[in-house]
């Protein structure tokens, strides 16, 4: 895929999140941050660029892991 189809669709997926948090209909908002969701996965998996996929790595090592309390 082009860069320049990449950052469309990153822009995209960005806009339909934020309007998504902006929308008080429960469904429609839900249904925008899953569309922003799939063009993320497009330019994620895709794409086949090593870069994006390095990023989600590092934010999905990065992220808190969950505790269990026994």
């Amino acid at each position: 895929m082009p860069w320049w189809l990449d950052l469309l669709l990153l822009s995209a997926a960005a806009a339909l999140w934020c309007s998504g948090n902006a929308n008080d209909d429960d469904v429609w908002s839900l249904f925008q941050k899953f569309l922003a969701a799939v063009a993320l996965a497009v330019v994620l998996l895709g794409g086949r660029q090593i870069f994006l996929e390095l990023l989600a790595l590092g934010l999905a090592l990065w992220l808190p892991s969950a505790r269990r309390y026994q």
